[in-house]
């Protein structure tokens, strides 16, 4: 059974940084497409950072376009989500997820149906 566990939440102020850990363990991390998701109160889950397995693209959603970046150690099976200039409308619970699919197109790799397996999320509060 595959096991996705995020690490590295917390209370950060406007401006500060985090790097958010997703471990993967029980399964092959390489069969899988691993993304990272948001969800804020009152607000749907979205795609932060969505992966095409079938060409390793990352999308990243217009609001965390170059401050956020997904970063992977192979070795380690673990997922990175390293956040910069971190904003109050960041703040959310953000979790990763795995699908067993390649999932070629953008829509499809931020599409929460095609995801499988689901951490049990971090904490990300941006507050000053």
């Amino acid at each position: 059974q595959l096991q996705l566990v995020e690490s590295g939440g917390g209370l950060v102020q406007p401006g500060g940084s985090l790097k958010l850990t997703c471990a993967v363990s029980g399964g092959e991390r390489n069969y899988y497409t691993i993304s990272w998701f948001r969800q804020a109160p009152g607000k749907e889950r979205e795609g932060v950072a969505c992966t095409s397995r079938s060409n390793g693209k990352v999308h990243y959603s217009d609001s965390v376009k170059g401050r956020f970046t997904l970063s992977r150690d192979n070795a380690e099976n673990t997922v990175y989500l390293q956040m910069y200039n971190l904003e109050p409308e960041d703040t959310a619970v953000y979790s990763c997820a795995a699908s067993p699919s390649i999932l070629r197109s953008e829509s499809a790799a931020c599409d929460v149906h095609e995801y499988a397996h689901w951490g049990q999320g971090t904490q990300v509060t941006v507050s000053s």
